[in-house]
């Protein structure tokens, strides 16, 4: 939970409590068996926290959905025997050979998701880019040992911010956003990790802005026969009146449901319903969702106003504003609706 930018360091809000976090017991849904614990290291433990939020605020906690997505990525949490996901995680499975990936993880903080991903990226043509404010990116290097790393960058992008998100595209080997076609050997995102970030209402629309920047050429293919990038977001609810906007402008550029859970099972025995992955039984207000841009959203004109482009405006091509109400309805059911192209 950190990122934005602004005069006034949204890691600093001027009525700041918090304390550390611990990992806590996480079941993989409330009808899986015994929980496991998600392990971290003194990187990341309470007691690393409690200097780290004196030094970077908000951006030195762990936050709760880190935990969450990480059971939900992380294989070393011993869910692969346990329970099998829809979508399976992109961290599972076999990889073809000639594939690579290619990650952005929006607002890292201290980088305890960034840290457990760089484990599994074992092919040396893999790339993790760990981001977040200027001024987080020190706590960003340190914990992350960049410096004897080939897998894992850090890079400064504030939420919003064209020239951060531009200087990105030099990582990806392109020599700029204009010419980006024509580079040999240039890299696509694969993937954007998002861990708890839906939170200030401030920092609501430049988070979609850069979503929308990273999910449109240069970072993405030209044209829309390519695979978009596959976005991986935990979300907890904290203020939902005020955090509904972003999901409502959010579903008119993304497609996206909520990851479902089911014990395995036997192979003769008969599976069991799919549910809602919820990490923690007992919260019920904490969402894993994978998400991809819409294809045909690339045509359309991103308005450069910040509350026309939450209101709606440029959305399905025009500049009505308008609203998606596919997480309303995953609230009010409980349940995922596939959603209708």
């Amino acid at each position: 939970m950190a990122g934005g930018g602004g005069e006034n360091n949204p890691n600093f809000p001027s009525d700041l409590d918090i304390k550390p976090s611990s990992a806590p017991e996480v079941a993989l849904s409330s009808n899986v068996g015994a929980p496991d614990l998600v392990s971290i290291d003194e990187r990341f433990s309470t007691r690393a926290q409690e200097h780290t939020i004196r030094e970077y605020g908000i951006a030195g906690r762990v936050w709760e959905a880190s935990y969450a997505i990480l059971v939900y990525l992380d294989r070393s949490a011993g869910s692969d025997d346990e329970v099998e996901f829809d979508p399976p995680p992109f961290t599972s499975g076999p990889r073809s050979g000639g594939s690579q990936l290619t990650i952005v993880e929006l607002g890292s903080g201290t980088g305890l998701v960034a840290a457990r991903l760089a484990k599994y990226v074992v092919l040396r043509r893999d790339l993790i880019i760990a981001t977040d404010l200027p001024d987080v990116c020190p706590l960003l290097e340190h914990n992350l040992c960049v410096s004897s790393s080939d897998t894992i960058l850090v890079r400064p992008l504030a939420w919003g911010s064209q020239d951060h998100a531009l200087q990105l595209t030099r990582d990806f080997g392109h020599e700029s956003a204009s010419r980006s076609d024509s580079c040999t050997g240039a890299r696509h995102l694969t993937h954007i990790i998002c861990s708890d970030l839906v939170y200030f209402p401030a920092l609501l629309a430049p988070l979609l802005r850069t979503l929308l920047q990273l999910t449109a050429p240069p970072f993405a293919p030209p044209g829309g026969d390519s695979v978009p990038a596959q976005l991986v977001i935990s979300y907890k609810i904290r203020s939902l009146p005020k955090e509904t906007p972003f999901w409502s402008a959010f579903g008119l550029w993304f497609r996206f449901d909520a990851v479902l859970a089911r014990p395995k099972t036997d192979v003769s025995e008969p599976h069991s319903a799919w549910s809602r992955f919820v990490p923690v039984p007992s919260d019920q207000e904490t969402y894993v969702l994978v998400a991809y841009r819409r294809p045909e959203s690339l045509a359309w004109t991103v308005p450069e106003d910040d509350q026309e482009l939450l209101a709606g405006v440029g959305a399905w091509g025009t500049l009505v504003g308008k609203t998606d109400d596919k997480f309303e309805e995953m609230l009010l059911l409980n349940i995922s609706f596939s959603d209708e192209e």
